[in-house]
């Protein structure tokens, strides 16, 4: 039987033990955990104990409970944190500006600071590929149409060489977020759309000259002077 540590809720240590468990048998996501009635007799707690566990830990999405079919390991995404941060803002004040600001100052430094690594690993095939983004997107903004998706797929390409998973998960998080809240609230007004299409432009041509103190800067400018 597995020893639970003390200091903790009954359901907090179940959820540590179930997690625990899952790390020594290395499962991976969309892997099968043992039954409620393995779960008890290896945790050595109640079927009640086990189940409220196990739904702390779907909210996280740490695990998938399929009704009929069992509990699996789940995907972890970032989707917990997201609704946590949409919560935290909008339970501000109606009208404070800060909520939004706060989560822009978070992404602006992450990017600026995630910008100065692509210079060293991006290929020229992989800029080009940012090309028909900004091509779209200027179209969209001639014919007065919103590019909010082609915006977060720029962003989404130019970090590809950096070959980190995580990098695409955490700005998306912040992304959704930022819109959810900006469509309860109201957004901030967008610079005009050719100044949106510049401003992307230029990191890419900061990219291209291999420019790293430029392609910083561009992407400073970039977010004092362009929504997301």
């Amino acid at each position: 039987m597995r020893r639970m540590p003390a200091g903790e809720s009954r359901n907090s240590r179940m959820q540590r033990a179930v997690v625990q468990l899952i790390l020594d048998r290395r499962l991976r996501p969309g892997a099968p955990l043992p039954t409620e009635t393995e779960l008890m007799a290896g945790l050595g707690v109640s079927r009640n104990s086990v189940r409220e566990a196990l739904k702390a830990l779907q909210a996280l999405d740490i695990v998938e409970i399929r009704h009929g079919y069992g509990t699996y390991v789940g995907r972890a995404s970032l989707a917990p944190l997201a609704d946590g941060l949409t919560f935290r803002a909008l339970t501000r004040h109606d009208g404070d500006p800060g909520a939004l600001a706060e989560l822009l100052q978070v992404r602006a430094v992450l990017e600026e600071g995630l910008i100065r690594r692509v210079v060293a690993t991006v290929t020229e095939p992989e800029l080009d590929r940012l090309e028909p983004v900004l091509t779209r997107m200027a179209a969209a903004g001639r014919a007065g149409r919103p590019f909010a998706e082609l915006d977060r797929q720029f962003h989404e390409l130019l970090y590809v060489p950096l070959g980190n998973a995580l990098v695409p998960q955490l700005l998306g998080a912040f992304w959704t977020v930022f819109h959810r809240v900006a469509g309860v609230r109201g957004r901030p007004d967008d610079p005009a759309p050719e100044v949106t299409v510049r401003l992307h432009r230029d990191i890419v041509t900061a990219l291209r000259a291999r420019d790293v103190a430029g392609a910083q800067q561009a992407m400073a400018v970039h977010f004092r002077g362009a929504d997301w």
